[in-house]
């Protein structure tokens, strides 16, 4: 009986023949597998055929409300969403790494991140639309890339925030182990700090994710300087509904919406949450981990495997350019000369440069306005920061204790999770038809009511990041208070809070800037010939967007970004470094 050879040489196939290999061993899972890749490949590239069409900014761009327009419409909307989450978790990596490992860049970076979340989707959409559109003269590609661009904006800030947290926040142990072993940074990155932070990452993803339905009809339904610019999708449909007030078209939108984010929920989001339970950091295995069909699928599957075989030489490859970015030995005693040297010369040239831009941007206002502009925003943004504290605080005392329970039970998250998708990602100007009637009825002004509104744009902010945190806590910790018999109040103050903490202030901050940016779209309810108004900040913003009164809306971004970095610089940012130093592990 012959046996193989055991040569190296004669025994180590080629990579194409250990591929065909495979392939000879195909299943019908693999089948379905490549052919659902395929048809999304063909979905992605017809549908992104219209994004190229001739487009003239002279005429006012409208949508057609035909319900048969929607499945278009939702695979357009879905494009958008898609590719703007990618930019915004590459935005996540570079932003973060860059605040979290530079104290000198992050004294800069941090105060801005502050800035760029509380600057409304408005205000970037005024900048937005007129720059893509010079950029993509004569195309709807300026159009795409503005709405995608705000999309963006609507998502990058939280999960820039979560992804800064994790990496200040990392565990001790797993610093010292990366030093000790000389780790290049980009191993540092790929081994240590991107699965240390991984659960926050995709759970914070989810919720920018149902940030960017919230925002999906301001982003795809422009008016800008008198000019209304509507691209074929979901959230213009919605609009262009509401705006004629046809109750039965909104209701198709409202449908089309619940099935958009149930499908990506059950084919995208609950596979990744799923298969991030790996990265938990525990000593004993949880009884109950949760699971996804289409995860489950997947692992049955060839493909995976076959991908990771091909994708491995590059990985080789970007180990290797890692290199350039150096090792992973940063002294952890350095020369306090040396440093305040540099922290004097860094903060010299970055106050220059903030310097010159404002009295440049003061100037402007003088020209045009004066300085007294500033007078009416400052007091509406008072009425508009008393819903924000309400919606805050109201959202903490409700959703945090539900939150726990959710994190804690996988069964209850397989079922609350596709819930509060759909409910986190329900725009609030779908419900401007019931809100406008709702008010009329009750006579409730629209002062008290755009509390509601509001929170439905902030509060899931604080509820996601709770559940992420209580995910995060180590099961075996659970058990050892469950042997202990601590229960109760005592459970919570030793172990539930400080292990949710960290979590709940990423929540808490920017839940209070999309509490900011939803009061653009909640101070006024339009339905119809009927417009609500209440008096604050946010509709003063959208007035002067929809006038194209540029010196007004430059002073209503500022005044809002100055109480929003006011409040985070005085509250948040103390909770922030409480977490660092106390509930780091």
């Amino acid at each position: 009986m012959s046996s193989f050879p055991t040569r190296p040489d004669v025994v180590r196939a080629s990579l194409p023949s250990r591929v065909a290999g495979r392939m000879s061993r195909m299943t019908w899972v693999d089948v379905v597998v490549a052919a659902a890749v395929l048809v999304l490949l063909y979905v992605t590239l017809r549908v992104g055929q219209g994004t190229t069409v001739r487009f003239s900014t002279g005429q006012n761009v409208k949508v057609d409300t035909d319900p048969s327009q929607l499945p278009y419409y939702a695979a357009r909307s879905l494009l958008r969403m898609f590719i703007a989450l990618a930019a915004s978790t590459v935005f996540t990596f570079v932003y973060a790494l860059a605040a979290a490992r530079s104290r000198r860049l992050e004294r800069i970076l941090i105060p801005a991140l502050d800035i760029l979340q509380s600057v409304p989707v408005l205000g970037f959409l005024t900048v937005a639309v007129t720059g893509f559109i010079a950029l993509f003269p004569g195309s709807m590609l300026g159009l795409e890339c503005a709405s995608i661009f705000a999309i963006f904006t609507s998502q990058a800030w939280n999960m820039t925030f979560g992804f800064y947290h994790s990496l200040t926040s990392l565990p001790r142990e797993l610093d010292e182990l990366s030093r000790s072993f000389r780790f290049t940074r980009w191993m540092r990155f790929w081994k240590v700090e991107l699965p240390a932070g991984a659960i926050g990452l995709v759970w914070n993803g989810m919720m920018s994710f149902g940030g960017g339905w919230f925002f999906l009809v301001a982003s795809e339904a422009i008016s800008v300087s008198n000019h209304d610019y509507a691209l074929p999708g979901v959230g213009s449909y919605a609009g262009a509904a509401i705006a004629d007030g046809d109750l039965g078209k909104v209701g198709w939108a409202i449908l089309t919406m619940a099935v958009m984010v149930l499908g990506v929920n059950f084919l995208f989001w609950r596979p990744l949450t799923a298969w991030t339970e790996k990265f938990k950091n525990e000593q004993s295995e949880a009884s109950e981990i949760q699971h996804s069909y289409v995860l489950d699928f997947l692992r049955r599957s060839h493909w995976p495997e076959l991908a990771g075989r091909l994708l491995k030489p590059i990985g080789r490859g970007l180990a290797r350019a890692g290199r350039v970015f150096g090792v992973d030995d940063r002294p952890l005693v350095m020369d306090r000369q040396r440093q305040r040297t540099g922290d004097i010369t860094f903060a010299v040239v970055a106050s220059g440069l903030i310097l010159w831009g404002l009295i440049d941007l003061l100037g402007y206002l003088r020209d045009r306005t004066g300085l007294g502009v500033f007078g009416e925003p400052l007091l509406l943004g008072l009425a508009t920061l008393a819903r924000v504290v309400v919606v805050v605080v109201g959202s903490t005392l409700l959703w945090v204790p539900v939150g726990v329970r959710i994190g804690f039970s996988p069964k209850l998250t397989r079922i609350a999770q596709p819930l509060i998708q759909v409910l986190a990602s329900f725009p609030a100007n779908f419900l401007f038809p019931l809100a406008v009637w709702f008010f009329l009825k009750t006579g409730l002004s629209l002062d008290v009511g755009g509390i509601l509104l509001m929170a439905l744009g902030a509060q899931w902010y604080i509820l996601f990041n709770t559940i992420a945190g209580a995910m995060s806590i180590p099961t075996d910790l659970r058990e050892a208070m469950d042997d202990l018999g601590i229960h109760g109040w005592q459970r919570w103050k030793r172990l539930i809070l400080p292990g949710i903490f960290p979590s709940y202030v990423t929540g808490g901050i920017t839940a209070s800037g999309g509490a900011w940016n939803a009061s653009i779209v909640s101070e006024i309810v339009p339905f119809g010939a009927t417009t609500l108004t209440a008096t604050g900040l946010g509709a003063y913003i959208s007035h002067a967007t929809a006038d194209g009164d540029f010196p007004h809306l430059i002073a209503g971004v500022a005044v809002m970004s100055l109480y929003v970095v006011g409040l985070n610089r005085l509250f948040w940012r103390r909770l922030y470094r409480i977490a660092e130093t106390r509930y780091t592990t």
